[in-house]
């Protein structure tokens, strides 16, 4: 199975995933081809939800020449409906000779059902090829699918002495334009964004997607805002056509200040259950029902600190600009009592790093 010609093919399959980057969830990745006599008769990927698979594309180019063909595929083929009719039927009346699955559908309504189906149709299965390019490729999708909450990414920009803003509570702009470039294509990839109210009264951002990858992406913005605090005069209530605005209230909050931003188009939720405030915990299950698979949190200080702490951060995504703040009341990226031993530290895993002009881009997993 491992077969340069077999890789190669895959790679191919999973060129094709990429791109959809930032516009399947909360589907996953999929790339396909198909491959009969050492040319490709066909392929496709997956471009949105509601739209075919993509094995669907795939075996739909190739036609009759799929029968006696190698199908290559990113991701088991699903056995349920959705949006879409269960793709295994497809293939296994494409009369494919054999069918190379690189990774098994984390979803449990999938979950080795789509392999076990074309084995029992005769098809010669092969199962693992570049699975680590899939456990990278749709890691938001993996959590969200299973847990039904999103992933987490904590993105901030920091001096070298880990600063997040100046003691005044100036923040902009401490990373270059080419880095702040960047961050809108991670932000590209994103369900949604989310801050606290200090950095919405701060900060004053549009939080949109400003990237040519995407020129008309849509994300939602989420704002933890237990006093209602929210400006009636904020930029971003002037940004629907780019995403929902969804405001997390204390049962405290006054109402009538919830009836201004609704009456904006800014959806204000309040605590269940009795509870006095949302738990960040809550804050997931709720954005979880939503369909957010893949969150990207921007600030402040608390809120970074509070993700860490609880051990809700999947990953971090930190650029680091080549200058000083000092002063004891700059807020840096994670405050709260600290570690009392260097044994004790939150350590980023599986790292790695990239510069872009200046600035350093560190990345790893919690």
């Amino acid at each position: 199975m491992s077969a340069p010609r077999d890789v190669a093919w895959m790679e191919m399959a999973y060129g094709l995933a990429e791109k959809a980057r930032g516009r399947t969830s909360p589907n996953p990745l999929v790339g396909a081809v198909v491959v009969r006599d050492g040319e490709v008769v066909g392929h496709g990927y997956h471009e949105e939800p509601g739209k075919p698979h993509a094995e669907i594309l795939a075996l739909g180019m190739a036609g009759r020449r799929a029968k006696g063909a190698t199908l290559y595929l990113t991701l088991e083929p699903c056995v349920h409906w959705g949006r879409t009719a269960p793709c295994v039927d497809t293939v296994v009346a494409a009369g494919l000779r054999r069918v190379v699955v690189s990774a098994v559908d984390p979803n449990p309504l999938v979950n080795g059902k789509g392999i076990r189906r074309l084995e029992e149709a005769g098809i010669d299965v092969s199962v693992g090829l570049l699975a680590e390019r899939n456990a990278a490729l749709n890691e938001a999708h993996a959590k969200y699918i299973v847990r039904k909450v999103p992933f987490v990414t904590l993105k901030a920009a920091l001096t070298l002495d880990g600063k997040i803003a100046c003691a005044s509570g100036e923040a902009k702009w401490i990373s270059s334009a080419a880095t702040r470039e960047y961050v809108h294509l991670v932000r590209g990839e994103q369900d949604a964004l989310l801050i606290g109210i200090n950095t919405l009264v701060a900060d004053d951002p549009l939080l949109t997607v400003r990237h040519e990858t995407w020129p008309s992406k849509k994300v939602l913005r989420a704002v933890l805002d237990s006093g209602l605090r929210f400006p009636l005069t904020s930029r971003i209530l002037a940004t629907f056509d780019q995403g929902r605005i969804v405001v997390f209230a204390g049962a405290g909050a006054p109402r009538e200040k919830a009836g201004a931003l609704e009456a904006l188009g800014v959806e204000v939720l309040f605590p269940r259950d009795g509870a006095r405030i949302w738990s960040l915990a809550q804050v997931l299950a709720e954005l979880g029902r939503l369909e957010i698979a893949a969150l990207l949190v921007e600030g402040g200080s608390r809120v970074f600190t509070s993700f860490i702490e609880e051990g809700l951060a999947d990953k971090a995504i930190l650029t680091l600009a080549p200058r000083l703040f000092g002063g004891a009341a700059a807020p840096g990226l994670f405050g709260g009592d600290g570690v009392g031993h260097v044994a004790g530290a939150v350590a980023l895993k599986r790292t790695w790093s990239f510069t872009i002009e200046d600035d350093i881009i560190v990345e790893g997993y919690f």
